[in-house]
């Protein structure tokens, strides 16, 4: 790019759709300077989610004009505030980007209303772990199911990134923790990460009936289904009288619902799509960072990083999160991190 500094900032930019490995071109990239109500982040940490998969695409719900940044979240340090913003040089946040303007660059400029301040003490890849997936999993469990202290909780996918925080606050909400993973190796990181009974799908034929008989032929209370597909075919015969069942992800594809049993059952079924609350209820998301944060800094959640990798591996970083082996979370780390 021509007058571009060397040591410029770069930043991730898909001109054409398709794989991260076709579609993904890291460019140098001129920081803009933050107008009034605005920031400009010196980024740490970035965050992959399976949705920047489909972004790249063109799969995902949103589909923003080429070329664009994919990226839905990272944490880094405040280098300018615009009048009005709020914020302070050397402040610590987490950046929830708007489209196309994604998380995917060393440097980006946003709104006030794109960053969540955190304490200094959180270590930058906890802070770019913790928004997407613990939010998802807190609006889940008390926002739209009204987890309740003694309730049996059942989490499919327990051990990935949303299932591992659902796991983690479902415990300190006090509730039975049931989690479900394929393999004994995430079926482990379930139990390190506080599940009370854990269902290996890889040996066990009948996932419904051992959640029946772990609580008593009483079912789950709430259930979190961050995999779809037949993961919600079998999690729903498990499902207590007056239960709720959160759908919160389709990794594994979509489910197919038969309203009979909804109604036989007298449970409820209740959508959840984080990004709808940023324009709907976006006070909402501040309370939950808020809850998030104190629940780190009191040692009750602790994100599960599964690898970090340079800045300029993004591609190889969305291929582990392609191939669901991932436990928790992948990160890309910057060279200012």
């Amino acid at each position: 790019m021509v007058g571009m500094p060397s040591d410029a900032p770069r930043s991730w930019r898909v001109h054409r759709l398709g794989a991260p490995a076709d579609a993904l071109h890291l460019e140098p990239a001129r920081p803009r300077p933050p107008g009034p109500g605005e920031a400009r982040v010196t980024v740490g940490a970035v965050g992959l989610n399976f949705p920047d998969l489909l972004l790249c695409a063109g799969q995902y719900q949103e589909r923003p004009q080429l070329p664009f940044s994919p990226g839905f979240e990272a944490a880094g340090v405040v280098a300018e505030a615009g009048p009005g913003a709020g914020l302070s040089p050397g402040q610590h946040v987490v950046v929830v980007p708007e489209l196309p303007n994604g998380a995917l660059q060393e440097s980006i400029t946003v709104t006030a209303a794109e960053l969540y301040p955190v304490p200094d003490a959180m270590p930058v890849t906890v802070a770019a772990a913790l928004h997407i997936a613990y939010q998802t999993a807190h609006v889940g469990l008390h926002h739209r199911a009204a987890i309740q202290p003694g309730e049996t909780l059942l989490v499919t996918g327990g051990a990935g990134g949303v299932g591992s925080a659902a796991v983690q606050l479902g415990r300190a909400a006090g509730a039975f923790v049931i989690a479900t993973a394929t393999g004994p190796r995430k079926a482990e990181a379930c139990r390190r990460m506080g599940a009370d009974a854990v269902i290996d799908l890889a040996t066990e034929p009948d996932p419904a009936g051992r959640v029946r008989a772990a609580t008593g032929g009483h079912g789950a209370d709430v259930i979190v289904d961050v995999v779809g597909g037949a993961a919600f075919d079998w999690a729903r015969r498990c499902v207590a009288w007056e239960g709720r069942i959160v759908i919160a992800g389709f990794t594994g594809g979509i489910g197919e619902l038969r309203t009979n049993h909804v109604l036989l059952r007298n449970y409820s079924l209740v959508g959840l799509h984080l990004a709808r609350y940023r324009r709907e209820n976006p006070a909402l998301l501040r309370e939950v960072h808020d809850a998030l944060v104190t629940l780190w800094s009191g040692g009750a959640i602790s994100p599960e990083i599964y690898r970090e990798l340079p800045f300029d591996q993004a591609a190889a970083g969305l291929s582990l999160v392609s191939e669901r082996e991932v436990i928790g979370r992948v990160l890309l780390r910057t060279a200012t991190a």
